[in-house]
């Protein structure tokens, strides 16, 4: 695809870049400093949804000619949002809580284009299976510094934590942190439809 601007990453997630590298985007990347507060009256897919939106508002003013992408990723429990842990005790309370079940992963997104403030919202769920963790295991990932960043505590893409998961159901890439395909046709349709 012939992306006619710049592409503005509006996050700081090592994985996300990594992705957008993987498939040859020409970005930059400005990490929002929008706050993550989840809203418990409205449904987890709505929080992503309206966070990745915040996350590219919040940059999108800083460019003249760009599409700005904002992203949100949840993870969700029995209808429990787990968020990134605040400390070690936090990430194995989530472990545990992972262990032996099955969770959904969302991941939202918004595209912005500037000049024109016109966006366009996508989401993705995927299905995660844990296996049966058992504590050393857990407290060892822990130790490894991995799961500081990541929704859910684990990362499925480059460590220890691909160890955890038994089977998933939908986009691999959207457990890693951003849903390449659905993106990229939604791409291609919003600028299509700019006429760019």
């Amino acid at each position: 695809m012939n992306i006619k601007k710049k592409i503005i990453l509006a996050s700081s997630s090592p994985r996300r870049q990594f992705l957008f590298r993987q498939i040859g985007f020409d970005f930059e990347v400005v990490p929002s400093n929008f706050e993550e507060v989840f809203d418990t009256s409205i449904s987890p897919q709505e929080n992503a949804l309206g966070l990745s939106k915040a996350k590219a508002f919040d940059i999108a003013g800083k460019f003249q000619n760009a599409f700005v992408v904002g992203a949100d990723t949840i993870v969700v429990l029995n209808g429990d949002i787990m968020g990134k842990p605040t400390d070690d005790s936090d990430a194995l309370l989530m472990l545990k809580k992972l262990s032996g079940r099955e969770h959904i992963v969302y991941t939202g997104f918004t595209i912005v284009d500037r000049p024109s403030n016109k966006f366009i919202s996508e989401i993705e769920s995927t299905a995660v299976k844990f296996r049966d963790l058992d504590h050393e295991e857990i407290i060892n990932y822990i130790k490894s510094g991995s799961p500081a960043d990541k929704a859910g505590a684990y990362g499925i893409q480059d460590d220890y934590g691909a160890l955890f998961v038994e089977k998933i159901n939908g986009c691999f890439y959207n457990v890693v942190g951003f849903p390449l395909t659905k993106f990229y046709i939604t791409l291609k349709k919003f600028q299509s439809g700019l006429g760019k």
